[in-house]
């Protein structure tokens, strides 16, 4: 692991309530996905009438509550922000 990588934590309470730890953004949310930025990865989170709580950004402290279904790691692949092997390959 890289030393600039700092680990981050996911902690769901009863489908409705997360709290994720080490967010560096949030690149979109609406009340059906939210998308985090954390050094590591993407993480997307799907629900339903989910709202932002809390963001600290001088800690990258961030609570969702609302009706979460799945949380998914994308990778840092996320909206084509960067190329993967077979998009450099076929250039």
């Amino acid at each position: 692991m890289e030393e600039n990588k700092k680990p981050h934590s996911l902690i769901l309470k009863e489908r409705s309530f997360l709290t994720v730890s080490q967010v560096a953004d949030v690149d979109t949310f609406d009340e059906r996905k939210i998308v985090l930025l954390t050094s590591e990865d993407v993480i997307e989170i799907e629900g339903e009438n989910m709202h932002i709580q809390k963001l600290d950004v001088s800690s990258g402290d961030l609570a969702i509550e609302g009706e979460i279904f799945s949380i998914f790691y994308s990778g840092k692949n996320y909206g084509g922000k960067q190329k993967g092997f077979f998009k450099k390959l076929l250039k």
